[in-house]
């Protein structure tokens, strides 16, 4: 995952800047000719979704009420862990980016809608919609690249600390909902602030977020359970509601590493952004730093259609429902300019997005040269770039590297 402009091959360097105008008009004629067409049909679906969210949460809820006996627990956890993912993914995600704005509802729009989840809507809309939406995969300025905890680039100089990133990655994957809220506050970067120099907007934040969290918790963890006492399933209740959290963190987690982690997506460094970026580059950084999640139609819907997470970035605002209708005509220009689009099935890309962050988590060169023969040897070599200084980690930094950089041409 090495920066663009630092490859040996730069994936768009046979693109002229008309080129690259070029397929920002073509992709804002796609854009258009789905705005222009939206209506009755694009309102029904997300009221539909949104209709059998609330019934299947329902209905959930009602089971695990009797979720003493085992088959109501089994079916009431499943059916709130689907109810959550909607809530979130289909629902959530896209009312908040905008996408149903236009049919002027207040109870489906962006400046309104809440939902399930540790993040305050507010605040996870200045994260997401205007922070890693406008700077996508650039190494530095889209915290979603590595949630700012893990090294997502070769360029980035490795550190011992890095070698625990696949656990912190798994650790965030379970409690991604916290993650995501701690991401949204800005918590790191804000806590090295001394307490008197943070800013009245954080205090604020923190203030909503804690709030959000505690009446999230009280909601899964005491009403509903609670509400279980009479028949005895207070505590398979509080377990069904834990573990529905935990499905919804791993599955929405896996989701969006798929969009923009794994292997051949490309990252961006901050300098080599224009100023005043144009339309047409805002586009190819979108196309060349997303990947998309083949499947059915189900699985689309169960990823908020950010299986189509190509077509998403390049239109975000558009109903979600016709990304689907959109990604032949866009895979299309792709095919036209000689670039790369990005699809696979949902293993593997989740595979190829948790190798990086093993491979990344590791030095330069160092899964490329070990194998099962040298392996004492190789092991001996990274606990001694682990535990001596820096110079020592430079030197052996370099032979890893070279070493790499042979068996790469003689292969």
């Amino acid at each position: 995952m090495t920066a663009i402009t630092r490859k040996p091959e730069n994936p768009i360097a046979h693109l002229s800047d008309a080129d690259i105008e070029q397929i920002g008009a073509e992709l804002d004629a796609i854009r258009q000719e789905v705005i222009d067409s939206r209506g009755a049909a694009d309102a029904a679906y997300i009221r539909k979704v949104i209709d059998v969210q609330r019934k299947l949460e329902l209905g959930s809820r009602a089971m695990l009420l009797a979720s003493v006996f085992p088959p109501a627990w089994v079916l009431g956890t499943l059916g709130l862990s689907v109810a959550k993912i909607l809530d979130n993914m289909e629902i959530g995600h896209n009312i908040m980016h905008g996408q149903w704005d236009w049919m002027r509802d207040p109870k489906i729009h962006s400046s309104t809608w809440e939902w399930d989840n540790a993040t305050p809507s507010e605040a996870w809309k200045h994260s997401h919609n205007e922070v890693h939406h406008t700077y996508t995969n650039i190494v530095g300025k889209d915290n979603d690249l590595g949630y700012g905890i893990m090294r997502v680039d070769e360029d980035q100089r490795w550190v011992p600390m890095y070698l625990a990133q696949p656990l912190w990655n798994f650790i965030n994957a379970c409690f991604f909902e916290y993650g995501i809220a701690a991401y949204d506050l800005e918590l790191g970067k804000n806590l090295r602030t001394p307490k008197h120099k943070r800013s009245e907007a954080f205090k604020a934040n923190v203030k909503g977020t804690l709030g959000k969290i505690r009446k999230q918790a009280t909601k899964d963890y005491v009403v509903h359970p609670a509400l279980s006492i009479p028949t005895g399933s207070f505590l398979p209740t509080l377990a069904a509601n834990a573990t529905a959290n935990l499905v919804r963190n791993l599955w929405t987690h896996s989701v969006i590493m798929c969009g923009h982690f794994p292997e051949g997506v490309e990252t961006f460094e901050k300098k080599a952004i224009p100023e005043k970026e144009t339309r047409g580059q805002w586009y190819v950084r979108q196309m060349l730093g997303s990947a998309n999640i083949s499947g059915s139609k189900a699985m689309h819907v169960m990823t908020g259609n950010l299986s189509h997470q190509i077509e998403h970035h390049l239109f975000p605002d558009l109903p979600s429902n016709r990304y689907a209708e959109v990604a032949p005509k866009v895979k299309a220009l792709f095919d036209k300019y000689g670039l790369n689009y990005h699809e696979a099935p949902l293993p593997a890309q989740v595979y190829s997005a948790w190798h990086k962050v093993v491979r990344l988590s590791l030095p330069n060169g160092w899964m490329a040269t070990t194998n099962a023969k040298n392996l004492p040897s190789q092991l001996k070599l990274l606990y001694g770039m682990t535990t001596k200084g820096p110079k020592v980690r430079r030197a052996a930094q370099a032979r890893l590297q070279q070493q790499a950089r042979k068996l790469a041409q003689a292969a």
